[in-house]
């Protein structure tokens, strides 16, 4: 029902903003919604279709000679498209699917999640006993679990994202010991460690 409401609403009164308000009111509004909605697709296309309505209400009131329309104003879409054309110039070349599944983090959030994992991996070389590992591990699969799932809300899918990269993880650190490139030792640890860097990667990037 909440979302039947929302698509009913008057575009003005979606963006927050009087059916007189100028085009620059009318821009800040909408970027300042953008920025309130960073992980709901859903909300992003909301407003942006608000956006893409008073513009279209604002051109035909422009050609029946009501309004004048600065040159400057162009749709939500074509912004968009030009911002992810200079910002990442290969990605309308990256298959649909790796483009879904893909997510560009604030660094604010990229930090955060940092921080976690270093200190997981911290604590995997200062205590190296089976049974601290398996729980830093498990720490790790929940945090991964947790962050993929709140971008898209899809429980099943963050789970196998964090256990697929839980496989490679181990699959990784395999190929590492068979090139003699970790000291037998610390194997225990060093499993954990790369592991929990690949669950960063996924938690941060992936969605």
């Amino acid at each position: 029902m909440e979302d039947k409401r929302m698509s009913e609403q008057n575009p003005y009164t979606k963006l927050e903003v009087p059916e007189d308000a100028s085009f620059e009111e009318i821009q800040g509004a909408r970027d300042r919604l953008i920025e309130q909605h960073p992980d709901s697709d859903r909300d992003r296309q909301d407003i942006e279709a608000a956006y893409d309505a008073i513009l279209m209400d604002r051109l035909r009131k422009r050609q029946e000679g009501k309004i004048t329309v600065p040159e400057g104003v162009r749709y939500a879409e074509q912004r968009t498209e030009k911002s992810v054309k200079v910002s990442f110039p290969k990605t309308p070349d990256s298959p649909q699917w790796l483009q879904r599944s893909l997510d560009r983090p604030n660094t604010t959030e990229t930090l955060i999640s940092a921080g976690v994992f270093t200190a997981l991996g911290t604590c995997a070389f200062l205590s190296q006993t089976p049974d601290a590992l398996s729980f830093l591990l498990a720490l790790g699969v929940g945090f991964t679990v947790y962050w993929i799932n709140r971008k898209e809300q899809r429980l099943g899918r963050a789970f196998a994202i964090t256990l697929g990269t839980l496989v490679i993880g181990g699959l990784l650190s395999a190929l590492l010991f068979q090139f003699g490139l970790v000291v037998v030792a610390l194997q225990p640890a060093v499993i954990t460690v790369v592991i929990l860097a690949l669950f960063w990667l996924a938690s941060s990037f992936l969605r």
